[in-house]
């Protein structure tokens, strides 16, 4: 992905998704069920019925919002190659794929992706139409259509010693190419996904393109550094799309970015959670009788009941138990440091519905490896926290004392020894920053 940071891209983008389909097979079918799942989940639609302004010309602002858009979910039904519009549309879509900000994602409503990649089957029926010339008034369609599937890279074709041209004014070979390319991408087909169950299959392309659209958007503070391939390789070993209950370990030392780390993951992927919970600093907040304030807040958070009471840490492990299962969880323990802790908060994995995920940070790895062994051995895993590069560290200070990339004139030398005294402690140049008296001065 091209080097552009979160915010500029935000601002580019008017849309998080373009919908492209054929408005007589799925408007008010398949399409307007994929449009309003989408915008319940808080993503940014585009759809040419819901959008378009009065008096405005329609292709001019297709392909304005097809440029204004982050991601294209293609919908092929048996009659999209039909259309000129949806093919002209699909041409505009596949040059923007080619940049790397841009990505499609095809969906084989009722058609498969061989019939799209060589305009065969339903689709050379519909994309025979297109063919110029007499032809197309003495020849009958099963022919046409022969013509079509036979000669997909060709410009032209032979008939009884005859030239059929195929290319319409250039415009064939270019949808054709399109449709070749859009057939080539990672996508879903609908009779190969939860046995052509439509409700299950907008609900995996929902999910699919929140996962990849949060991700791209997720909300990290500018002025934290070494966060991206972290937080990838964690969200990585979390597997999403998988359906057990996993637990990811994040261990490091004190002041080495776990914390962080896990709220940039928390807030990268909770939307594809039917609950979420963060508990900060459990270390701390359990100590004395409070480690069952700490289960009454998950209790709380997750079923959204103000009114759950915990009476004590055996209590709390009932209610845990009995609720949690119920629903899809993101969980984040952050700060643990005693096994007591994670035995109250995240026993086994039963306690959670199937897909949940529940994410820990410890300066103790012992605490992760028992666990571990106890309780959930199959899936457990542990990510170390790597302290900054020299590189990273002079750009996270810059960023934090000057508000640049890099020091102002005459603060190098300075710049430097700080980073040394922090020795890879993202928490440490906080602080170090944070002190008043180290403000530079305006000249």
């Amino acid at each position: 992905m091209a080097s552009t940071s979160v915010s500029s891209i935000q601002q580019r983008f008017k849309y998080d998704v373009f919908l492209s389909f054929r408005g007589e097979d799925v408007r008010k079918t398949f399409v307007d069920h994929l449009y309003h799942a989408l915008v319940k989940k808080g993503i940014i639609t585009y759809k040419d019925d819901e959008t378009i302004k009065k008096g405005e010309r329609i292709s001019e602002q297709l392909m304005r919002s097809i440029e204004d858009s982050r991601f294209y979910i293609i919908v092929f039904s048996k009659n999209y190659a039909s259309s000129s519009w949806c093919l002209d549309e699909l041409v505009k879509i596949m040059e923007c794929q080619k940049m790397t900000e841009h990505t499609a994602y095809p969906v084989f409503f009722d058609v498969e992706p061989t019939e799209v990649r060589h305009q065969s089957g339903a689709v050379g029926e519909a994309f025979a139409k297109h063919v110029r010339g007499s032809w197309s008034s003495v020849l009958p369609l099963d022919c046409l259509c022969s013509i079509v599937e036979s000669c997909c890279n060709k410009s032209s074709a032979s008939l009884n010693g005859s030239t059929v041209d195929l290319e319409n004014d250039d415009n064939v070979g270019r949808w054709r190419n399109a449709m070749k390319e859009a057939a080539g991408l990672a996508g879903l087909e609908l009779k190969n996904t939860f046995n052509g169950h439509e409700a299950n299959f907008i609900q995996q392309i929902v999910e699919e393109v929140s996962l990849k659209l949060h991700l791209f958007n997720s909300i990290i503070d500018d002025k934290l550094v070494g966060m991206v391939t972290p937080v990838k390789d964690v969200v990585s070993s979390l597997e999403i799309d998988s359906d057990d209950v996993r637990m990811i370990g994040i261990w490091g030392m004190g002041g080495g970015g776990k914390t962080t780390l896990a709220r940039a993951v928390f807030d990268s992927i909770s939307i594809l959670f039917e609950a979420k919970c963060f508990v900060e600093n459990v270390r701390e907040g359990s100590k004395g009788s409070s480690l069952k304030e700490l289960q009454k807040k998950v209790l709380q958070s997750v079923l959204n009941d103000k009114s759950i009471e915990v009476e004590s840490v055996y209590d709390g492990k009932s209610l845990m138990k009995r609720m949690l299962c119920s629903r899809k969880v993101l969980l984040v323990l952050d700060d643990v440091d005693d096994t007591e802790q994670l035995e109250a908060l995240a026993g086994k994995p039963t306690w959670f519905k199937p897909g949940s995920r529940i994410i820990t940070t410890t300066r103790d790895k012992q605490v992760l490896k028992a666990h571990q062994v106890n309780f959930i051995p199959q899936v457990h895993f542990i990510h170390d926290v790597s302290l900054l590069s020299h590189e990273e560290a002079i750009c996270l200070f810059s960023r934090y004392a000057f508000g640049r990339e890099t020091p102002n004139q005459g603060y190098d030398e300075l710049s430097r020894m700080v980073v040394r005294y922090a020795n890879g402690l993202p928490t440490t140049r906080k602080l170090r920053i944070s002190y008043p008296n180290f403000r530079p001065k305006k000249i």
